[in-house]
């Protein structure tokens, strides 16, 4: 019988990865929100149901997950943009409860630009992640930025821009959990990413002679 040492019976299984299931929660639904947004479908219970239980409900259980991996960034990130999609989900499907009435475009531009505010700082965030992440972020910077602007100042057609643009930073998200999924699985990196360096930033003070 082979003899198994007190290190292997106490030694840690390692934990599961919650991004890939916020990311691919977040990119799926993002690309069927601007399927709609660029003009290819219309807006309908699909886009209102993915909204609510993928990209809000399982995204904030990824974000719950990455507390335990001790991830602020991704913890951030997922809790918030789940919490944007059963927002955006409310904001929709509010006005035809008839107990409020929808918003002016004005107030949606604001609610959309707010969000283009908070995904600009977690953009600088990802300068320490992968290219991947700086992708994805500083497309849906751009993409909040166009539909904001289009509410504001009555300019469809950037709507339209934005959905397309956005069908590429959904897709970007699902590249990236794709990359994660079969790291995992294989135990190397299949994907590329673009790897951050890690290297420690300095700053140089002058110092008076």
């Amino acid at each position: 019988m082979a003899h198994i040492g007190s290190s292997e019976l106490t030694a840690p299984r390692p934990k599961a990865n919650p991004a890939p299931l916020g990311l691919v929660a977040f990119g799926l639904t993002t690309i069927l929100l601007n399927l709609h947004n660029a003009g290819l479908l219309p807006m309908g219970s699909a886009i209102l149901a993915m909204g609510l239980v993928f990209g809000g409900l399982a995204q904030i259980l990824a974000g719950m997950l990455e507390f335990g991996t001790g991830n602020t960034f991704g913890l951030t990130a997922f809790i918030s943009y789940g919490a944007f999609w059963i927002s955006l989900v409310v904001l929709v499907a509010m006005p035809h409860t008839g107990v409020v009435p929808a918003s002016t475009p004005a107030m949606v531009g604001s609610y959309l630009l707010l969000w283009g505010l908070f995904t600009l700082i977690m953009f600088f965030g990802t300068l320490r992640a992968t290219r991947a992440h700086q992708i994805i972020f500083s497309s849906l910077t751009v993409l909040f930025a166009l539909l904001g602007l289009a509410d504001l100042m009555d300019m469809p057609a950037l709507a339209v821009i934005g959905g397309y643009e956005g069908l590429f930073c959904g897709l970007s998200a699902v590249y990236l959990a794709a990359a994660e999924i079969l790291e995992a699985q294989f135990g190397h990196d299949v994907l590329p990413v673009g790897r951050a360096t890690r290297a420690p930033m300095t700053f140089s003070v002058p110092v008076a002679a």
